[in-house]
């Protein structure tokens, strides 16, 4: 591909993302419940990676109907949206498209991983979010699982040149501007701690890399690879019912955490705007103890004060979350000076919110 044809390819993919974002933007103050997109990879005459004894297009159909199982049940406030609920084959845009239709607030790819049999196969969960590739295997990973659309007529034309297999398709990741960055490692967070301690997996870490079905949605999204299908260990886990079932539920429990600091954020937001609604209105008194922070980082990784990743906030706070870091800036007892506080913080974290403590516990 010449450098005319990959401005032209990048121009183009830039433009649907941020119309897609803006769409989003536009709906969102009418939506009543939350949506959460479950998207098994794979289907039909894609079977995805093959173990010795079953597919992965097999494995990610049942947990990700199980998934969406538990969020049905446990979640009357959430619409559940499947790419797909059976065996059959969906284009890559296609999945995207159906998440963007539906104004997802959540989009998660299911796959399972895998290596040339010809090669000791490692093993172990790694939760993904859209980026660069970090390293070889990330590259490795991201052809894998693009190149299911060589099995898409027209798939050059589709997808404006891009090759799965050329390693410079991928500049185009470099320029993609990836709003939904921070919510979406902060969950794939999540996820990876409750596959490694809940389900007891091998820890791959979170992980960037550049997959297309991540490239359009317009939400936070993740793509997580269950394990390998070519270690035999972890293909007799992925396929066994108990292990299907431990990995659903590892997955469930991370998103009913996110939703839960979702719900938090968005209570907070909805009170502040009534106060301000009401000219007559005052701030109530709070209980003795109590204490406001802007919460605006999550991280697998502790960090000191004055690290880079904090973009000059200091000092920085922080409280554990099962194995994650949850970094806190501010503390304050006047609730009017913690959202002066927020607006702030807001110019270099779009996601931060307010949370509480009271005796110096988190309330939630």
């Amino acid at each position: 591909m010449d450098m005319k044809r990959y401005k032209a390819l990048i121009m183009g993919c830039l433009m649907g993302v941020f119309l897609s974002v803006f769409v989003t933007e536009q709906v969102f103050a009418q939506k009543e419940k939350f949506t959460v997109v479950i998207d098994p990879g794979h289907g039909g005459k894609d079977p995805g990676a093959i173990g010795a004894s079953s597919r992965e297009k097999d494995i990610v159909l049942s947990v990700g109907k199980q998934v969406g199982q538990l969020i049905q049940n446990n979640h009357s406030d959430v619409d559940v949206v499947y790419t797909r609920k059976s065996d059959h084959f969906v284009a890559l845009n296609r999945r995207a498209e159906i998440a963007n239709k539906a104004h997802a607030d959540l989009f998660i790819s299911i796959h399972c991983n895998a290596l040339d049999r010809r090669k000791k196969s490692p093993q172990g969960v790694e939760t993904f979010v859209l980026g660069l590739h970090r390293s070889k295997d990330n590259l490795e990973v991201a052809k894998a699982e693009n190149a299911v659309i060589m099995y898409e007529e027209d798939y050059s034309t589709k997808y404006e040149g891009f090759d799965p297999s050329q390693p410079e398709s991928y500049i185009i990741f470099e320029f993609m501007a990836n709003k939904f960055l921070d919510q979406s490692v902060y969950f794939a967070s999540m996820v990876q701690n409750q596959l490694v301690n809940q389900s007891g997996r091998t820890n791959r870490n979170v992980r960037q890399a550049g997959f297309l079905v991540l490239r359009e949605v317009a939400m936070p999204s993740i793509l997580i690879e269950l394990g390998y299908i070519s270690n035999p260990q972890e293909e007799k886990y992925m396929k066994s019912a108990s292990g299907q079932s431990s990995l659903a539920k590892s997955v469930y429990l991370a998103f009913k955490e996110y939703k839960r600091e979702y719900d938090k954020k968005n209570s907070v937001f909805t009170n502040a705007n009534r106060q301000q609604a009401s000219s007559a209105s005052t701030v109530a008194p709070m209980t003795a103890g109590t204490e406001y922070r802007i919460q605006f980082l999550t991280s697998s990784r502790k960090y000191s004060n004055g690290a880079k990743v904090f973009k000059g906030l200091e000092p920085v706070d922080f409280y554990m979350d099962g194995q994650i870091y949850k970094y806190t800036y501010g503390r304050t007892t006047d609730p009017n000076e913690i959202k002066r506080m927020l607006k702030t913080v807001q110019k270099n974290f779009k996601d931060a919110f307010i949370i509480e403590f009271a005796d110096g516990q988190r309330v939630k």
